[in-house]
């Protein structure tokens, strides 16, 4: 095949999506279109190829806890989630005006699946996006400083467009974590957006940090840029479990 070697040149160049779509074109050629529309193709088959690589590696880097996404949102469980205002969570311009977001209710209410579906929907947007249980984050940290990369980590944190603490208020942070915390929200304070979700209602933080210097250092920066969501009723896990009764 003549072809062959512009086939070959074209994926050493790392043109895979054009080399596949030139491909195409010779095995089913295209007579009625003209060499720019068959040009533009090409071009258009590279640019979503990469397009959706580089949404793959977001996703992946996102480490996100749960498959969620915002269509898929309950709105029909009674927990007072105001639809109008996810809707308009969901496009995302907070992210852009780097404020936070706060989801408090008791545990089963979905808070991390909404938390999850925004990450979800700022990595398709082309932002990145990060997932971290609070507590494992702080081992995380932990181990970063043993090892010599605490610094690295601090500054990938602070670059990530969007994370989200999960489980914040589960267990007491010790002095080292509470500077740590203070580290991450103060590189994050008006450059970034962080969500928090907790079974802690806003009002117990400053008694959960712990430390009242420290306490008012990190809410400054958490608090004063956020938007709340507070949940309220019972856990959507037990009307699953009976449904699920029901139908067995």
């Amino acid at each position: 095949m003549l072809n062959k070697p512009t086939v070959d040149r074209l994926r050493e160049l790392r043109l895979t999506g054009m080399a596949d779509a030139f491909f195409e074109q010779l095995e089913k050629p295209l007579p009625d279109l003209d060499f720019e529309s068959r040009l533009g193709i090409l071009i258009d088959r590279e640019y979503h190829l990469r397009e959706n690589r580089k949404l793959k590696r977001r996703l992946n880097q996102a480490k996100i806890q749960q498959q969620a996404c915002v269509e898929d949102i309950d709105y029909k469980h009674p927990r007072k989630l105001d639809k109008p205002k996810m809707l308009e969570l969901a496009r995302l311009q907070w992210i852009n005006k780097h404020l936070n977001i706060l989801f408090t209710g008791k545990t089963g209410c979905g808070k991390t699946y909404l938390a999850c579906a925004l990450a979800h929907k700022a990595c398709l947007s082309g932002m990145t996006a990060r997932y971290y249980r609070l507590p494992r984050l702080w081992n995380e940290l932990k181990t970063s400083k043993a090892d010599g990369t605490y610094a690295k980590l601090l500054s990938d944190l602070a670059k990530t467009d969007l994370i989200i603490l999960d489980d914040w208020g589960l267990t007491p942070p010790d002095g080292d974590q509470r500077r740590d915390l203070l580290e991450i929200l103060d590189d994050r304070y008006q450059q970034r957006s962080t969500i928090i979700t907790s079974q802690l209602p806003i009002a117990h933080w400053h008694e959960y940090l712990n430390d009242a210097t420290l306490a008012d250092a990190i809410l400054d920066r958490l608090l004063h840029n956020s938007i709340r969501v507070e949940l309220e009723g019972e856990s959507m896990r037990k009307n699953k479990n009976a449904l699920q009764t029901e139908v067995s």
